[in-house]
């Protein structure tokens, strides 16, 4: 035993290679027409998206790179990420992974159909794995995805990384893409201005460009001598514009006429998303060129924030400005905040001056002007974002009931084997009480609350210490962790027994084996005491073979694990291949004649619990001097092969059936009591 423990501590002392981005060839099969895959944009495998004229459109990664979280195999889920230029997802696509429930349970197609739910979501969306509890689902921000039954943990943990690692291409390639809800006017906030206080209070921004500065722009290139009138008059302006954000009344009273603020009105209550934006022209430039088509966007003019582009579009409303406004060319554009717009921050609008050089298919040329605006944050709010809670609260909460009811289970058997053991093991109908228990642990614990401990946490566990991984996926699966916990709790108190004895599905299923066997009366199989001894060395032999595959070949970890057939008898319910199904009725029939094989002889997991027991602080199981000499009544009945011929207990082996408790206290049956009160008898009999 301790050469298996030395073993494990040599193996996590080493270190594997982290997985480099897959290359390109492999990641144009997933692209979808009519897009492309641009070229490659950093070294973690992000690439540019084109749209079929060649333009980009959006990036392309896989998250194992940039947000490796471990699944519960221990390796990262790998997907395949499309977001557009505004942050949206457009694809999303399951590459690799080897969960253990989706590879030889559930299948695949749960899987990557739970990926197709990202398209048209944001990544300012307030996404969350489950369903809304209480009163959520009416009026609320976040975005639920269905997740999949038997299989929340996993995919919480793919969704972790989806969002991560998109968040990550959106900071270093978006360039600052918000992620809260923009800004909107504030409907309630009212202020009574003028077009004078909109100029003395930096409300209005008014940019000014003379066609001497239009000149050097030009200067040197083609078109530098084609603005005769820039030349003649050098210090008149080229440009005069005015910038108003009319989203918020205040502002929008004070530019417009009573006829148009109510036109602006009428439209906001329709496009209540979008911003309207009020541009005045008083010099020679103009706004729209002769070409320009309404309510589209204009050919001239642009915009951008966070150094993305921002969609102007003509909103095609009559402009009648008020009294004391600038003379000029008027015209009113919009803007969708849903598209990441925040009006309450700077942005910047570009206008282009064009020139053409030739009188026969003229050369044109343009140059861009910048007038940067930001509109007071007083005029608006923004809406209190919900923040999605951390993928573990999110997990309890969805589990809650069920949380409440494990925690009391547990604690009433923590407390029953902790206090009241012997008076518990005394009971005359100890057998049944204790069937009733497991037959709860077979239906609460193992099939419905799906809490069956498997050594694939184990090796998960190996696995991410070894890749300097977050230990974070253990948190998705809050009822089997507490179960985790309170058995690694019970190590030290009692060994591997309240788990292996009270806590197991599985070995709770081959208990009620034995027990159909006992009443059909086969004949039981029992090895001798030497080949018993031999076959409980076999699960450490599997254990170091498994923990050998997470170094050696890692993606085959969950094929191997399957030595257990927990996953088909708890998880699916024997709904698998013909053969997991018929592993795991072997373990169950060989059960009715071989008491607990599995248990005793292959259990990987009853190994690690075994080396876990090495922890327990304390004999908890009474002796006596009389005990394996002269009595062996103790040996004799432990089914286990748990008492030496000495009548020591072997805690390694005792899976805390409580047999050898209940035949110490039993006057009737304790060869030392019973020889003790003849001794008085006689003795008594004697005076």
């Amino acid at each position: 035993m301790r050469a298996v423990i030395a073993m494990i501590l040599l193996m996590l002392g080493s270190l594997m290679a982290a997985a480099e981005p897959l290359p390109r060839e492999r990641i144009e099969t997933f692209i979808r027409a009519p897009f492309s895959l641009g070229e490659r944009l950093n070294e973690n495998g992000v690439y540019s998206l084109l749209n079929s004229g060649g333009i980009e459109a959006g990036y392309v990664f896989e998250t194992e790179p940039l947000a490796p979280l471990p699944g519960f195999s221990g390796a990262p889920i790998n997907v395949l990420v499309v977001l557009d230029l505004e942050g949206r997802f457009m694809d999303v696509q399951l590459i690799e992974h080897n969960e253990p429930i989706f590879v030889s349970g559930l299948g695949q197609a749960p899987f990557h159909k739970f990926f197709e739910q990202y398209g048209g979501l944001s990544i300012s969306d307030s996404i969350v794995v489950g369903t809304p509890y209480g009163d959520a689902a009416s009026g609320s921000q976040l975005v639920y995805l269905d997740g999949v039954t038997k299989a929340t943990a996993s995919v919480r943990i793919a969704h972790e990384s989806v969002m991560g690692a998109a968040l990550a291409v959106a900071r270093e390639k978006m360039q600052g893409l918000a992620t809260a809800p923009p800004a909107f006017p504030n409907p309630d906030y009212d202020e009574t201005l003028s077009w004078e206080d909109l100029v003395a209070k930096g409300i209005a921004t008014n940019k000014i460009i003379k066609n001497s500065d239009v000149d050097a722009l030009f200067e040197g290139t083609l078109w530098e001598d084609d603005d005769p009138e820039a030349q003649d008059y050098p210090d008149e302006a080229y440009l005069d514009l005015w910038v108003v954000d009319l989203g918020p009344k205040s502002i929008a009273r004070a530019a417009l006429s009573q006829d148009s603020f109510d036109e602006l009105q009428g439209f906001l209550e329709i496009s209540d998303n979008d911003e309207p934006i009020l541009l005045i022209e008083t010099a020679r430039h103009g706004l729209v060129s002769e070409k320009f088509v309404r309510n589209t966007a204009p050919d001239w003019i642009s915009a951008e924030q966070d150094g993305l582009p921002v969609a102007l579009r003509d909103a095609d409303l009559l402009v009648e400005l008020a009294d004391g406004m600038p003379d000029g060319v008027a015209m009113i554009l919009r803007t969708d905040r849903r598209l990441g717009f925040d009006p309450s921050r700077e942005w910047v609008l570009k206008v282009l001056a064009v020139r053409e050089h030739g009188m026969f298919q003229p050369e044109t040329g343009s140059v861009t002007l910048e007038v940067r605006h930001v509109t007071p944050d007083r005029f608006f709010e923004r809406p209190v974002q919900i923040t999605p809670a951390p993928p573990w609260l999110e997990a309890l909460r969805n589990r809650q009931p069920d949380m409440i009811i494990l925690s009391a289970l547990l604690a009433g058997l923590v407390l029953t084997l902790g206090l009241r053991m012997n008076s518990f093991a005394a009971q005359p109908l100890f057998t049944p009480y204790r069937l009733v228990i497991l037959a709860v642990i077979v239906g609460f614990i193992g099939w419905w609350g799906q809490g069956q401990l498997s050594i694939v946490t184990v090796l998960g566990v190996i696995r991410t210490a070894i890749d300097g991984g977050s230990y974070g996926f253990l948190l998705y699966d809050p009822f089997s962790l507490l179960i985790w916990a309170v058995s690694i709790a019970g190590l030290i108190a009692w060994g591997r027994g309240l788990f292996c004895g009270w806590l197991c599905p599985f070995g709770a299923l081959q208990e009620f084996a034995h027990h159909l066997g006992k009443a059909l009366r086969l004949p039981q199989i029992e090895p001798s005491r030497a080949w018993d001894q031999r076959l409980k060395w076999l699960k450490y032999v599997i254990l170091g073979g498994l923990i050998g595959v997470v170094f050696l070949a890692p993606d085959e970890v969950d094929k191997v694990a399957e030595v257990e057939p927990f996953k088909t008898a708890i998880t699916t319910f024997f709904i698998r291949e013909w053969y997991y199904a018929a592993y795991a009725i072997f373990w169950l029939i060989l059960g009715m004649v071989m008491f607990k094989g599995f248990c005793r002889y292959v259990c990987p997991l009853g190994a690690v619990m075994a080396i876990g027991g090495l922890l327990r602080g304390r004999d908890w199981i009474e002796r006596r001097a009389e005990c394996g000499s002269p009595c062996q009544l103790c040996k004799v009945k432990c089914k286990y092969g748990a008492i030496k011929q000495t009548g020591e207990i072997q805690y390694n082996e005792c899976f805390q059936c409580l047999d050898c408790v209940a035949i110490h206290d039993d006057r009737n049956q304790c060869v030392p009591l019973i020889l003790a009160a003849r001794r008085q008898s006689r003795k008594v009999a004697a005076e």
